[in-house]
């Protein structure tokens, strides 16, 4: 029997796949559970209908990535943060993703989830660095962030 799955099923097929299973399986698992439905003419094309549009969807985001990508990468695109810092230009504590993203919301009205920001550790001393941004798959961006001593 032809199904369509309407969630993943670990081994057997993922959320919107067209697989053929056993009758029984079928009827007395998937579709009972409502793990996946009959594969009918109409739901084929209710299914292709719905990957149209998660394929439209998906290319308005990786085109408003891009969008984001130039306005970070442009030249004029650095993040001011200020920090105390001793004499040797080594910071009293850290800079952490947090800060940075915050500043950039602040300086530049650009959102970006710090979770997405590659920073493998704090920033720990003054001057200029270079932090990439994962906005997308296949679309990274990089953060030129400026520290200097607090007065």
């Amino acid at each position: 029997m032809k199904v369509i799955f309407t969630q993943d099923v670990r081994g057997k097929g993922n959320r919107g796949e067209v697989k053929e299973v056993p009758d029984g399986y079928a009827q007395n698992f998937l579709i009972k559970n409502g793990k996946a439905k009959p594969a009918t003419p109409q739901a084929m094309s209710a299914l292709r209908g719905q990957q149209k549009l998660e394929e439209k969807k998906a290319a308005e985001q990786r085109a408003e990535a891009e969008a984001v990508k130039t306005k970070l990468e442009d030249d004029k695109t650095i993040v001011q943060i200020q920090s105390k810092a001793g004499e040797d230009s080594r910071l009293f504590g850290s800079i952490p993703s947090k800060q940075i993203a915050q500043a950039l919301e602040k300086q530049y009205q650009i959102t970006v989830d710090k979770r997405k920001m590659d920073l493998p550790e704090p920033i720990k001393a003054l001057g200029y660095r270079n932090v990439t941004v994962h906005l997308y798959p296949g679309v990274d961006a990089k953060i030129r962030v400026h520290i200097t001593a607090q007065k």
